[in-house]
């Protein structure tokens, strides 16, 4: 065990010591902070600190999936593509404890990611426009149920969109497992990530049961907080959608095992 947390302290090394993550980082709270300033000083009627956020979740959301896919997409690909993948494999640990650290590394950037936005937006808003109680968040978010809380949206959307972080890296890191190239792998999962709305969009224009299947149909789960057990998009509910990413999450992880301990490393 105590070996395992050594390899992953040193995945998150790799991860860390890179500029562009602080630089990822970075960007993004200066576009939270610009574009509240923004709003607060060029408007005669500021709009109300939920509003912000939630407009900024719209934008700052898909920012949060490019950066752990790009991550994702690079830990072992990369590996391959510098040359450093043999000097990790002659190290007395199995291929499936430096696969699992590099994928725990990379939940955990994910995890920072979100937790680094989430406070950017509550801290950020707060400053400029003050803290607001009481609203709903059919009044922000367009939430179904009139009596939820924008607060409570606010939360339940960040953990169920956490739950689609996880099974969108875990594809990313399954084509970093499957590519030698990072490049290539990085390309094919930015594709994955920016399409995926729109190929779950023209999916859902073909009737046939097996659409209920694809990946794309349940990755917004937030189309659920505030409906309890109720369908949504063609009689779907959370319960199906998550059972769904559960099996894609289980081939991911089986495929990035399976290449990753039987690729032959020597060429």
């Amino acid at each position: 065990m105590f070996d395992f947390g050594n390899l992953v302290l040193n995945e998150n090394m790799k991860i860390y010591r890179r500029a562009r993550v602080w630089i990822m980082w970075g960007l993004m709270v200066l576009a939270v902070a610009a574009v509240s300033g923004i709003a607060y000083s060029s408007s005669a009627n500021p709009p109300s600190m939920w509003q912000m956020v939630a407009i900024e979740m719209i934008v700052m959301m898909p920012l949060v999936s490019i950066f752990a896919v790009i991550v994702a997409a690079d830990i072992v690909a990369g590996e391959f593509t510098a040359g450093t993948i043999k000097l990790l494999l002659i190290r007395p640990w199995s291929r499936s404890k430096i696969l699992l650290s590099k994928y725990a590394a990379t939940l955990l950037f994910g995890f920072f990611s979100m937790a680094l936005l989430y406070a950017a937006l509550l801290l950020v808003n707060i400053i400029f426009f003050g803290y607001e109680k009481g609203i709903k968040a059919a009044e922000v978010f367009g939430a179904a149920d009139p009596a939820m809380s924008a607060w409570s949206y606010f939360n339940q959307s960040f953990f169920m969109q956490f739950i689609s972080l996880i099974v969108t890296v875990t594809l990313a890191f399954m084509i970093s497992s499957v590519f030698r190239s990072g490049a290539l792998a990085i390309g094919l999962s930015l594709f994955v990530v920016l399409m995926g709305k729109t190929l779950g969009q023209l999916f859902g224009l073909i009737d046939r049961k097996w659409v209920d299947y694809v990946l794309f149909q349940h990755l917004d789960l937030t189309r659920y907080i505030g409906m309890g057990s109720s369908g949504a998009n063609g009689g779907m509910t959370l319960g199906f959608s998550l059972a769904v990413l559960a099996g894609y999450y289980v081939i991911f992880m089986a495929l990035s095992w399976f290449v990753f301990t039987r690729r032959d490393v020597a060429a």
